[in-house]
């Protein structure tokens, strides 16, 4: 009897044993036929999986007999479910899988920046894109502004500009914020005077990705964008609606509420954005002074999207911001009585129009026309101080595209800027008044000239109404011999106008700053170049790599310089010098399982070039570390935690700062399908400038601030909810 109950025993082990079967197949993209690196295969009810490799191959092993779901899924392909009986016929074992480009999907990815109909990874210019989760999740951590969604991108910085209120600019590979130019759904509207506290007063509830060019972009959008330019890509109605809120509190008592709505009918779409925001005077280092203003701000952002047919749509769209922003002295921001108390203050009016019209004559011939008119007031106050302005600017565009069977892509533009600033102070004697308009033509095109290796090149001619005419030729290339491997070298010439609107400028409140003479400065014209070499890889099974290596070089003649001019006012000069940055970025990106590493590094090496001296160009980092680790469980739950290195910085005052890590841990958990909580915990070392040091000389009602290179605000906790119907 043991016997034979032992016999049986064995032979369904060795039924168990011969019932494990594997599975092999190939991935491939329908279009090209080239295979997919990185597709994620699973067979859900055994919870097991597996990553195509360098070859598109997949291999999943020990799965019993059975029927099983089978289930591809590829960023910007539609998900392949199938249906495997187990064991396999001989004709389905080794099968290759062909994924399509899905539209929806795809859009994500599809450039706006470019003017091209090409995706991120067809076009030879190197964009960067954040959108998706990486977008979601810098959101949750400051739903009230977008310097956290940029600063915590390899090669770009937010700088701070005021101690006291928090005003920030946008550096790119360590240039100054006037060289990279802001645009919002590729409109200019955040130059000039209206560029001071632009990213404090730009919520990221409703965009839908951001899109990065690092390096001379002149070619695309004109003056402006000579370290790069970043646009701001709105939501759009889709088929199915949204209606989302979100609400988010702070340690420091501060409070963002956000909604947006959209919605597409039959020949009409809508979306609507309106948020409020409010920060509660802070203190952290007990100094008397605020590292975080008290400040009210409404925003309000209506569209409204007309199809007059499937071939042509019509945009309007109003942009409205309304804040007013007090820092400095703790007591007298609370409403104390103080003797003597050191204060700034910023009352803003900022409202924009949208106007665009995109026609499609066929597939291959497209038109489009866009206008936006800005309108924008600003009154700063210090004691004994006060300067107010307001400025009115204008973009009007039509460009037309074509494509030609052989995807051969064309788009032929022209563009008109117009800028007039009024400086309204009592006292006209210094009045920083500017008024200019400039045309531009441009031409460009891509041209794939086989399955590996596309051109793209551009020209535009720009007709200044105070400095004349400029030609800024670019040229990028693309060469792909795999798809794991890919190459692109781009540059070309750039040009920014001379203004007074300056991160230097902005420090002093624009006190004491005299005019720019348009007769005897000239325009700051930049030359630039970058190479990057990126390469994706599987490791081994369930994980996946890339990696990324960036060199970069700009350099830039004839600088504006503002300098004391020993009558106790400030002048900008130009010495006939440059300024030039070089220098690399590597990204890697892995990803194992639930997890993902991403580690960013940037050295920057910015020098000022002048009467035959080289120094430092103050406040950057050389070496820049990026690190960030994340957990997601089914697509329900994330944990990050974050580290971010700045190495030593030269100072203006000719010192060296300190080098510091800012740590963070940021969290968010679904709770259903529409509902979901986040709490971060941002800079939880609490590392602060005030930590190494004083961060004014003088007394407390008349500080002189020396630069700010570390954050003020220190540890700073905030949680809340977002709701999507």
């Amino acid at each position: 009897m043991k016997l034979r109950l032992f016999v049986v025993l064995s032979l369904l082990g060795m039924v168990s044993v011969l019932a494990q079967n594997t599975l092999d197949l190939v991935v491939k993209d329908s279009l090209s036929g080239e295979p997919l690196i990185g597709v994620t295969a699973v067979l859900a009810s055994l919870d097991k999986g597996a990553i195509s490799n360098e070859k598109g191959e997949i291999h999943i092993d020990n799965i019993p007999n059975g029927t099983f779901q089978l289930r591809l899924s590829y960023v910007g392909y539609a998900a392949v479910e199938r249906e495997l009986d187990f064991p396999l016929e001989e004709t389905i074992q080794g099968q290759t899988f062909f994924l399509f480009p899905q539209t929806e999907e795809m859009e994500e990815v599809t450039l706006v920046s470019t003017r091209s109909s090409r995706t991120i990874e067809d076009i030879p210019t190197r964009v960067e894109v954040i959108a998706g989760e990486e977008l979601s999740e810098k959101g949750n951590m400051k739903p009230g502004d977008i310097r956290m969604l940029l600063n915590e991108s390899t090669g770009i910085r937010t700088q701070q500009t005021s101690a006291t209120s928090y005003n920030s600019s946008i550096r790119i590979q360590g240039l100054d914020g006037k060289y990279t130019q802001l645009l919002r759904d590729g409109f200019p509207l955040f130059s000039g005077f209206a560029s001071g506290l632009s990213l404090m007063q730009i919520a990221p509830l409703d965009l839908k990705q951001v899109e990065v060019i690092k390096g001379s972009s002149s070619t695309l959008y004109g003056g402006g964008a000579i370290a790069g330019l970043v646009n701001l890509i709105s939501k759009i109605p889709e088929d199915e609606p949204e209606l989302s809120f979100m609400a988010n509190g702070t340690s420091a008592l501060g409070l963002d509420l956000s909604g947006f709505y959209s919605e597409k009918f039959n020949k009409v779409g809508t979306t609507v954005f309106a948020s409020y925001n409010l920060g509660t005077p802070y203190d952290p280092a007990d100094i008397g002074l605020t590292a975080i203003p008290e400040f009210d701000r409404f925003t309000l952002n209506p569209k409204l999207y007309w199809y007059l047919n499937e071939h042509t749509e019509l945009l309007l769209g109003i942009n409205a911001i309304w804040e007013d922003r007090l820092g400095g002295n703790m007591d007298y921001v609370k409403g104390d009585a103080v003797a003597d108390p050191y204060f700034e203050s910023n009352e803003t009016e900022r409202l924009s129009t949208q106007l665009g019209f995109k026609h499609a004559f066929n597939d291959q011939n497209r038109l489009e026309v866009k206008n936006s008119f800005s309108f924008y007031d600003r009154t700063i106050q210090i004691p004994d101080f006060s300067f107010s302005g307001y400025q009115r600017s204008s973009f009007s565009e039509i460009n037309f595209s074509t494509t030609s069977e052989d995807e051969v892509e064309w788009v032929f533009g022209a563009n008109l800027w117009t800028e007039y600033f009024n400086d309204t102070r009592e006292n006209q004697t210094e009045a920083l008044d500017q008024s200019y308009q400039i045309i531009g033509l441009f031409a460009q095109n891509v041209w794939s000239i086989d399955e590996t290796f596309s051109v793209e090149t551009g020209f535009r001619a720009d007709f200044h109404s105070d400095y004349g005419a400029m030609a800024l030729p670019r040229l990028s290339v693309l060469f792909e011999p795999t798809s794991a491997l890919t190459f692109r070298l781009g540059g070309g010439m750039g040009y920014k106008t001379p203004t007074v609107f300056t991160e230097d400028a902005e420090r002093l409140q624009f006190r004491n700053v005299l005019p720019i003479n348009t007769d005897e400065a000239d325009l700051e014209r930049s030359l630039g170049g970058n190479f990057d070499v990126n390469y994706r890889w599987v490791p081994m099974p369930g994980m996946t790599m890339s990696i990324n290596t960036l060199l970069f070089y700009t350099k830039i003649d004839d600088p504006m310089t503002l300098v004391p001019d020993g009558n106790g006012f400030y002048a900008f000069q130009q010495y006939g010098g440059y300024v030039d940055t070089r220098g690399a970025e590597v990204n890697l990106k892995i990803k194992y399982g639930d997890f993902k590493l991403f580690t960013g590094y940037t050295h920057a090496n910015v020098k000022q070039h002048e009467n035959g001296t080289v120094s430092d160009f103050p406040l950057v980092a050389k070496h820049r570390l990026n690190n960030v680790l994340m957990f997601e469980k089914e697509d329900n739950l994330w944990v990050g935690l974050e580290a971010y290195y700045y190495s030593p910085q030269q100072l203006g005052s000719g010192e060296t700062g300190q080098s510091y890590w800012i740590v963070g841990l940021m969290s968010e958990k679904k709770l259903g399908e529409k509902f979901s909580i986040f709490l971060n915990f941002e800079n939880f070392l609490d590392t602060r400038q005030t930590r190494f040091g004083t961060i004014y000389t003088g007394n407390i009602s008349d500080p002189q601030f020396l630069d700010i290179y570390a954050p003020v605000d220190g540890f700073v906790i905030n949680g809340g909810f977002k709701i999507k119907i």
